[in-house]
């Protein structure tokens, strides 16, 4: 239930944007926590928002036609002293997502309510960052990308990225992941709460689950792989089942190939 002492509706999603609310914090001793009264009223702001047109001036720049939608969750529009460039060619950001100065977002691109997107953040074209995902500072989310979105069940662990992280084109991060720092995803990983992950680097697996959701190291460069699929009928028939697996820890050659341009920021 609701903590009545707790910010709701109009003042919860402006702390949202402010970034002083967040729906999973990271404590001290590294343990990331979710707030779930931070969703919890994220979903009332929804039961309680009737559906309504969202007039053209609501709409960006360059758009031919009115949204329907939650009429208390407009598309947020960014002055320019907030430091956040927001590319044409038809992005949207969602009223009670915070953007730090820095982030960019290439377009398409779509941000949804209760995520967090840390300072030098790119977002790249036709990427996603969903409901309550949480993105640290330097990350490049790259095109196509998704980070799977969570309001439901309220304590569930939204997706979440540390500081410097690189996401390929074509990821999918979903169900609770944790992504530590400085992780690199290659191209077309795709990571769920009950993936299985080979570190061939020491020698042994990682797996989650809905409750306890998978956790990537710090520095690990994720590829995707197979793994045999289990059974005499599946060997016969040579099937394999999607994986990931940890092919080395970041070094030198992986910082050089996903350096951040400061130009482009």
């Amino acid at each position: 239930m609701l903590d009545s002492t707790k910010p709701g509706g109009e003042a919860l999603l402006d702390l949202l944007e402010r970034g002083e609310v967040r729906a999973a914090e990271r404590g001290s001793d590294g343990a990331w926590r979710t707030n779930a009264w931070v969703k919890e009223a994220i979903l009332a702001v929804f039961r309680a928002s009737s559906v309504a047109l969202a007039g053209l001036e609501n709409v960006p720049s360059g758009a031919t036609s009115a949204f329907v939608d939650k009429a208390a969750l407009p598309i947020r529009r960014f002055a320019a002293d907030a430091g956040v460039r927001i590319v044409p060619g038809g992005s949207s950001v969602r009223r009670g997502a915070h953007l730090a100065s820095g982030v960019i977002v290439m377009p398409p691109a779509y941000v949804n309510i209760g995520a967090y997107v840390g300072s030098g953040t790119m977002i790249d074209s036709h990427a996603l960052v969903g409901s309550c995902a949480q993105v640290g500072a330097r990350c490049h989310v790259s095109a196509a990308a998704q980070l799977g979105g969570v309001l439901e069940p309220a304590n569930a662990r939204p997706v979440i990225l540390e500081d410097d992280v690189f996401v390929g084109g074509n990821c999918g991060v979903y169900e609770g992941v944790l992504l530590r720092e400085r992780v690199v995803l290659a191209s077309g990983v795709v990571l769920a709460s009950g993936t299985v992950v080979y570190d061939q680097v020491h020698e042994c697996e990682l797996r989650g689950t809905r409750e306890s959701p998978l956790e990537i190291p710090a520095g690990a460069v994720v590829v995707p792989g197979t793994r045999p699929a289990r059974g005499a009928w599946a060997r016969e028939h040579g099937l394999a089942v999607s994986c990931a697996i940890i092919v080395k820890y970041r070094d030198a050659k992986t910082d050089r190939a996903t350096a951040l341009e400061d130009a482009l920021r």
